[in-house]
């Protein structure tokens, strides 16, 4: 006689709670999937209908390049995993080019209308004021960047944190390999080496004055993104734009963030820049650079164009643009295990937006992860996350510890400087030459097919 086993709760009918529910639910376990939205006078600052994996910003879940671009690689993986997001975005695409966009109403009815239609779905609509009650011993919490107060409340005290609730202040974060090393030198500011003894743990791109006037100017002109009026995000003097540091004086970033003393360029020794750009090691794997003190509100395609002015990032890629807005994330490195359970109470699980992954997509790739976890746990079986040569296995990496220790954990995309590195390779599959601007893009590809098969020995040993 099988028993059948006990129902796994999830909070929060966005897009990493709906995929988590989906994903249990296949497993053969119980769900009950509770969303607050629809329940009289309760409501976010955010969300416009009761409808489950409602899009609150973008229509678009970005490139479905998976050869090239580590968005597309997700895409290709959750699609492998049987996502209902991938499917209901597939079935409602609109025209987009490249990318993956969506007719939202239809998107959301039809997730909707599927996960209803489950046997073993429940959907029940009410508010989870608090911790979960102690019956519900396998949970998953997937509430976005707009938990619920009395939840977010009830989580502090559980591990002790100050805050769930910041003020992001994020600067841009570029590949290693995009950076002009014919330019720019490694050197800590005096050679004073930091707590791994490393001397040089800085990249530094040097400016005369010209450049950095045309900067400057570039900075004060560019357009600026505008907060929504739900944000409220202050300014405080430890996190300011760097273009609001700007407004304050022609060399006010000169004597801050970019503060050329201390420095001495290898190339030309007896001339000292009028100012530097420094970048600092931002994962463990050493191929992602953050942009010290440039957190900024310019608009996106401005900061690609006004960044790449710098000397030695006129070619740069960046895996993540900088920005400052509201957010609700928890410091997953030092509260999540592997298995995305919280560390203080093993029976909640984390996913989605409030893990500490950006994006549409990551979010609910999160939510497909928990989802297989707790329903391995339920039916009585081990199961480990994908490897970090996958990009949910990579997104896993990084929000349980893949960022460098002591560093500020802060939220990210997918992007191919979170997976296990590749040399580029020098010739294709028949033996011919690669050019070398070209073999950037051949080694994508190669962490892409290295991905997914990754993810099917993964897939198929499960």
């Amino acid at each position: 006689m099988t028993t059948t086993p006990s129902p796994v709760h999830v909070i929060g009918g966005g897009l990493a709670g709906s995929e988590a529910a989906w994903q249990i639910a296949n497993a053969g376990v119980p769900v009950v999937l509770h969303e607050m939205r629809g329940v009289p006078g309760v409501k976010t600052d955010a969300h416009h209908t009761d409808g489950l994996a409602e899009l609150v910003c973008s229509n678009s879940f970005r490139s479905d390049d998976w050869e090239y671009n580590a968005v597309g690689l997700l895409h290709a993986e959750m699609r492998a995993l049987d996502s209902i997001i991938m499917a209901c975005g597939d079935a409602h695409q609109v025209p987009a080019g490249g990318a993956l966009a969506v007719d939202r109403e239809g998107f959301s009815q039809a997730v909707t209308a599927k996960l209803t239609a489950h046997p073993l779905v429940t959907v029940v609509r009410e508010e989870i004021a608090g911790l979960p009650p102690e019956d519900w011993d396998n949970v998953i919490v997937a509430t976005g960047p707009l938990t619920s107060p009395a939840l977010a409340e009830a989580i502090l005290k559980t591990t002790g944190e100050e805050s769930l609730s910041f003020f992001d202040a994020i600067a841009p974060i570029v590949h290693a390999d995009s950076i002009d090393f014919d330019i720019a030198w490694r050197q800590s500011r005096y050679d004073k080496a930091g707590p791994g003894g490393d001397a040089a743990a800085y990249v530094n791109c040097p400016m005369d004055k010209a450049q950095y006037d045309a900067f400057i100017d570039a900075l004060l002109d560019g357009p600026k993104a505008e907060f929504k009026e739900w944000e409220d995000v202050p300014y405080f003097d430890g996190c300011l734009p760097i273009e609001v540091m700007a407004e304050r004086g022609r060399e006010t970033l000169r004597h801050g963030p970019m503060k050329p003393v201390g420095l001495t360029n290898p190339r030309d020794p007896t001339v000292k820049a009028h100012a530097i750009v420094q970048l600092r090691q931002d994962n463990a794997l050493g191929t992602l650079f953050n942009m010290v003190g440039f957190q900024t509100k310019l608009k996106y395609g401005a900061q690609t164009e006004v960044f790449r002015m710098i000397p030695g990032l006129q070619n740069a890629q960046f895996a993540r643009l900088g920005g400052l807005h509201r957010n609700t994330f928890l410091n997953s490195p030092r509260l999540l295990d592997r298995q995305l359970r919280l560390k203080a109470l093993p029976r909640l699980r984390f996913a989605g937006q409030v893990t500490g992954v950006e994006g549409y997509v990551e979010s609910a790739a999160m939510g497909l992860l928990t989802g297989r976890l707790a329903a391995a746990q339920a039916l009585g079986r081990n199961l480990a996350p994908p490897p970090p040569e996958t990009a949910i296995g990579a997104l896993v990496e990084h929000i349980t510890g893949g960022h460098l220790e002591g560093a500020k954990f802060q939220p990210m995309n997918i992007n191919y400087g979170l997976l296990p590195p590749l040399e580029a390779p020098r010739v294709d599959a028949e033996g011919r030459k690669i050019p070398p601007k070209d073999r950037g893009r051949a080694k994508k590809r190669l962490m892409s097919v290295r991905a997914l098969e990754a993810l099917k020995t993964w897939r198929d040993s499960v």
